[in-house]
C-alpha cells in the first residue's frame, strides 16, 4: 500500500507546474483576450481538465487500486494541494492571509474549491474510466 500511494503522490507533483503553466497562461492570454471573469473561471475549469487527463494517463502506475485506496490517494492529494498553496503564497510568495483565502470564494468567478473537489476525486474516477476499479 505504501508503494502505491508514494507513487500516486509523485503523480500529484505534475499538477505543481500544470497549475503554475495554467496560471501563467490566464494571466499572459486569457486576460488580455477575455477578461479576468472570464478569464479566472476559464483556468479553473482548464486546470480541472487537465489533472483529470493527466490522472487517467498516469495512475496505472500507482498500481494496487482500490477503491478505498483511490479515495484516500484523492484526499492526500487534496491536503497536499491546500498545504502547498498556503504555504507557498504565505511564505514563498508573502501573501497575506485575507488574499490567500479569496481563492476559496467562488462569488468573484475564481472554481478554485471545485478544482479542489477534482482532484479528490481524480484517482477513483480515472482509475474507473481507465477500469483498474
Amino acid at each position: 500500500m505504501t508503494s502505491s500511494i508514494l507513487k500516486a503522490c509523485a503523480i500529484w507533483l505534475l499538477f505543481i507546474p500544470l497549475g503554475i503553466v495554467n496560471g501563467v497562461v490566464r494571466e499572459k492570454v486569457l486576460n488580455p483576450l477575455v477578461g479576468a471573469q472570464v478569464a479566472l473561471p476559464l483556468s479553473g475549469v482548464s486546470l480541472g481538465a487537465l489533472i483529470v487527463a493527466v490522472t487517467t494517463l498516469l495512475i496505472p502506475l500507482a498500481g494496487g487500486l482500490t477503491p478505498s485506496r483511490c479515495r484516500l490517494i484523492g484526499w492526500i492529494w487534496l491536503v497536499l494541494t491546500v498545504f502547498f498553496e498556503f504555504f507557498f503564497g504565505r511564505v514563498v510568495m508573502g501573501h497575506p492571509w485575507a488574499t490567500l483565502l479569496e481563492a476559496y470564494d467562488p462569488r468573484g468567478g475564481n472554481l478554485w474549491v471545485a478544482v479542489l473537489l477534482v482532484i479528490a476525486a481524480a484517482p477513483y474516477l480515472a482509475a474507473r474510466l481507465r477500469g483498474l476499479v
